[in-house]
């Protein structure tokens, strides 16, 4: 047994030794991400960035390696454990946030609907394909009128004959002007509840426009869902859940994903700043030599080191069915704010340079801004804990 008393030498790669944490399965899987998101996207994030360019073929590169669904076990999924898939989003989400965004809405917010509240029948037709990337998913609950407040969902579905016809609109959508399959919540006239239906491409009255010129998840596509009348069979609707709290489970998922992501994120800024920092001299010396430099990259690599292990032990918790929502709304909330807050002070670092795409920092920053807004905002996750704290609701 090791003396307490030695020390081993300090990695600032993995400052609290993450890797001794996790299994060989895990790294492992963390490993065929990496390699992939270093080989395969981030040689094409520039152009999608400046272009508002989305390449299909990117899931169905991502489903041949087992990494879209890989939590769910069987239907071609590879059943791995959560923190093995929150290593994904980190490695993914290293390039950006938008290449995350979409594996996240494939894993989390399609396929997982489907596994918690489908029949087999819809399971067996849908799962093995999105897990191929062959289908691509996209998840409808947000409205132009209701975000943080599902609650006053507008959309509808009424029954009609044998099945249902659903009127409405959905807003910023990601995957929505190239999606196959769209996960549609929408209040039901017969008992006033929230239910998930699965409509197809295609069907009479389902349009779905891109949201085009955006300043932050350009690598994804974005767009909007409007029903007109869309008449849908009784096979689309997912039975087994209702009530706000099913699409708030498929949010819980992909929010937990977020807080690996938006890690990713920022060690990528705090890498690239680094490596500016030594390279870049004036007054004769780097400008890593400079004390408010070094604690610029001090407080950021603090912050990956925490909200890292943060999310490891809620990815355990999770596993062990020992978690609970205001788990995620912490991880959620601290690290996407904290990733946000210290991408904005590495770009710093960069000085004039900090205008160019080609330092990716600034990309990073922009996307970030979308992730600390996006499934929750910081504010609502602020009061979901709240709430937690105070057994008061401060939501109205």
């Amino acid at each position: 047994m090791a003396s307490a008393s030695k020390f081993v030498p300090y990695n600032h790669e993995d400052p609290l030794n993450l890797e001794s944490l996790l299994s060989e399965e895990e790294i492992a899987v963390r490993d065929t991400a990496k390699e992939y998101c270093q080989e395969k996207l981030l040689p094409r994030v520039l152009d999608a960035y400046r272009t508002e360019g989305f390449d299909a073929s990117i899931l169905k590169e991502m489903g041949s390696l087992g990494l879209l669904g890989a939590t769910i076990k069987g239907y071609g999924c590879a059943g791995v454990s959560s923190v093995a898939y929150g290593l994904i989003a980190r490695e993914v989400e290293r390039v950006d946030s938008g290449y995350r965004s979409t594996m996240s809405v494939q894993s989390s917010l399609v396929m997982h609907p489907i596994n918690t509240f489908g029949t087999e029948e819809q399971k067996e037709k849908y799962l093995p394909l999105l897990a191929k990337g062959e289908l691509i998913g996209c998840f409808g609950l947000t409205e132009p009128n209701n975000g943080s407040d599902p609650a006053g969902m507008e959309t509808t579905a009424v029954k009609k004959g044998d099945g249902y016809v659903l009127n409405g609109s959905k807003t910023w959508i990601t995957n929505a002007p190239v999606a196959d399959l769209f996960v549609v919540w929408a209040r039901c006239q017969w008992d006033g509840k929230v239910r998930g239906f699965l409509l197809e491409k295609g069907m009479e009255g389902l349009t779905a426009p891109a949201i085009k010129n955006k300043l932050a998840l350009r690598a994804s596509l974005t767009g909007s869902i409007f029903l007109d009348n869309v008449h849908a069979p009784s096979t689309s609707l997912l039975p087994h859940g209702s009530g706000l709290g099913a699409p708030f489970s498929c949010l819980n998922n992909a929010r937990y994903g977020i807080s690996w992501g938006v890690m990713g994120a920022l060690e990528d800024c705090l890498d690239r700043a680094r490596t500016y920092a030594l390279e870049r001299k004036q007054f004769k010396k780097p400008i890593a030599s400079f004390q408010l430099v070094q604690k610029k990259l001090a407080d950021a690599h603090t912050e990956v080191a925490l909200g890292l292990g943060a999310s490891l032990q809620v990815g355990r918790l999770k596993d062990q069915g020992a978690w609970a929502p205001e788990m995620v709304s912490l991880v959620k909330r601290n690290n996407c704010g904290k990733a946000l807050m210290h991408a904005r002070i590495l770009l710093d670092v960069l000085g004039g340079n900090a205008c160019s795409d080609e330092y990716h920092i600034g990309r990073h920053v922009a996307n970030l801004q979308v992730a600390n807004t996006y499934e929750g905002t910081y504010d609502i996750h602020t009061l979901i804990l709240g709430k937690a704290i105070t057994g008061i609701q401060a939501f109205a």
